[in-house]
């Protein structure tokens, strides 16, 4: 009879010290409670937790990536559109993710579709098209300041898709093609307007200057004469002879 309760106690007691015993992973800490209050952050490593007095939730520290659920988000300049997001956020501070919060994967999905709406919202539709980096920093922002009080770090946001219905697609591509046409425009302009200048300079510097003419008249006759053109003849006529006879013209007639 004593060995057999010898044998029954030293199987409690074996049985008891095993319960007792946790082991944590590296990225794991276990939040303590002894008699329902608070006691201390253990782990990594092997721990060791009195049954019935103390109990032990485990928090895991590791990155999680959550993809927060596609919202409807009506912009500034009244265009609905739906947009999705993915975010990034690790526990800090696991007293806090545990105490402070009941369900933190939840109420951090929760806050971050709120908050997209809310931040999304106010710009209009080409800033989320054209600025996702600033909208991103803005979110992650907002969602950080609001998870500090949970234990909780928001490292980063990504804004994945931003979805337009068929109607304002064709409209964008309408205003993107009305925009190369405008820019062609103003190209063909100015290099119009710089062909006008280079023009006025060159007739300012034949004018001034009789054998630049002159040069320019051989130029032009060479050119015709590689076109094989036997039907036109050319013969330059010097300046220098014809201006006398245009000045005695001019001084008859005053």
């Amino acid at each position: 009879m004593f060995f057999q309760l010898s044998t029954y106690l030293i199987a409690a007691a074996a049985l008891f010290v095993f319960s007792a015993i946790k082991i944590l992973r590296e990225y794991e800490r276990g939040v303590i409670f002894l008699l329902g209050r608070f006691w201390k952050v253990k782990g990594p490593g092997l721990i060791i937790v009195i049954p019935g007095i103390q109990k032990m939730i485990r928090v895991d520290l590791r990155t999680i990536v959550m993809d927060v659920p596609t919202q409807d988000v009506i912009s500034r300049d009244n265009v609905s559109v739906k947009v999705s997001a993915v975010i990034y956020f690790r526990v800090l501070d696991p007293e806090r993710a545990i105490i402070q919060v009941e369900n933190r994967v939840e109420a951090t999905s929760q806050l971050a579709q709120t908050t997209l709406r809310s931040v999304l919202g106010r710009h209009e539709l080409d800033d989320m098209l054209a600025e996702r980096d600033k909208l991103n920093a803005d979110v992650q922002e907002i969602l950080d300041q609001n998870t500090e009080a949970w234990g909780i770090k928001v490292t980063n946001v990504e804004i994945k898709h931003v979805d337009l219905d068929e109607s304002m697609i064709r409209a964008i591509a309408a205003q993107a093609e009305a925009e190369r046409a405008r820019r062609a425009k103003i190209i063909h302009a100015e290099g119009e307007f710089q062909a006008s200048q280079k023009l006025a300079e060159a007739a300012g510097m034949l004018s001034s200057e009789s054998q630049a003419l002159q040069l320019r008249y051989l130029q032009t006759l060479t050119e015709i004469s590689s076109e094989r053109n036997t039907n036109t003849i050319v013969f330059p006529l010097p300046m220098d002879l014809v201006k006398p006879i245009f000045d005695k013209i001019e001084a008859a007639g005053d």
